[in-house]
């Protein structure tokens, strides 16, 4: 499971022309690795996050959201799961004006990521039992405005194996949400298209007042990469009403 939310490179679009790189397979660069190569250096969204100064090609996915939404607002307290490497925490951060001291910002993955201004992030598996607990305590007593997912489990290649996987992730998700999250708060997770997500949208549809796939521009066309965003929360319910 990691967070990792694009990568790094240079695109041949340069002067409003495209102009199409091709990576030669050397050494022992796989044909798989080349053609990865090959679409970060001319996928035109990893070069607008370098000009811009962005750490992933992938804010532009929550930037969107945030655009049509009108989601994050100054002082909002916000965790991040599957955080590497920073591109939503980054953006999250300038929204809510946390290194100024008027929100929170909270990140974990699996990998090291580095420091950001206003974002506490922290190496940690989603997964452990211990996980939700250690981000509750994070958020010192109080609740947070929104959970935002953009975890992903480690692909098997098998097409219907990966997309249970990260159902999973995305209800794991949904379920520590509905502890932390304040009335009125959202909640945005990654899932594919493929079905199997009944339970998952089910619960929400019960905890929040809208529910939504999106598929923002900058999730590759050849992807089946969606994400589900939930709004409004209506607070947590009472134990013996969960059942």
């Amino acid at each position: 499971m990691s967070g990792a939310k694009g990568g790094g490179g240079v695109s041949g679009r340069e002067g409003g022309r495209s102009l199409k790189v091709r990576v030669k397979t050397a050494g022992k660069r796989t044909l798989s690795s080349k053609i990865w190569l090959e679409r970060q250096l001319n996928d035109p969204f990893v070069a607008r996050a370098r000009q811009e100064g962005w750490r992933s090609r992938a804010v532009y996915k929550l930037m969107e959201l945030d655009e049509r939404y009108k989601l994050f607002k100054q002082g909002q307290n916000v965790v991040d799961l599957g955080a590497a490497p920073g591109g939503w925490a980054q953006y999250v951060a300038k929204k809510v004006q946390s290194a100024e001291g008027r929100g929170r910002v909270i990140g974990i993955d699996l990998l090291e990521i580095e420091t950001l201004p206003g974002v506490d992030f922290e190496v940690m598996d989603f997964l452990e039992p211990s996980a939700p607990e250690r981000l509750r305590a994070k958020l010192g007593g109080g609740l947070a405005h929104a959970v935002i997912s953009d975890m992903a489990a480690n692909t098997t290649g098998h097409k219907k194996t990966d997309h249970l996987r990260i159902i999973h992730l995305a209800e794991l998700a949904a379920e520590f949400a509905r502890e932390v999250t304040a009335p009125g708060g959202f909640f945005v997770a990654k899932v594919f298209q493929g079905g199997s997500e009944n339970d998952l949208l089910s619960a929400l549809k019960r905890d929040y007042q809208t529910v939504r796939h999106v598929k923002p521009k900058a999730s590759r066309a050849d992807s089946s990469e969606l994400y589900v965003l939930a709004t409004g929360f209506r607070g947590a319910p009472a134990d013996d009403e969960r059942d």
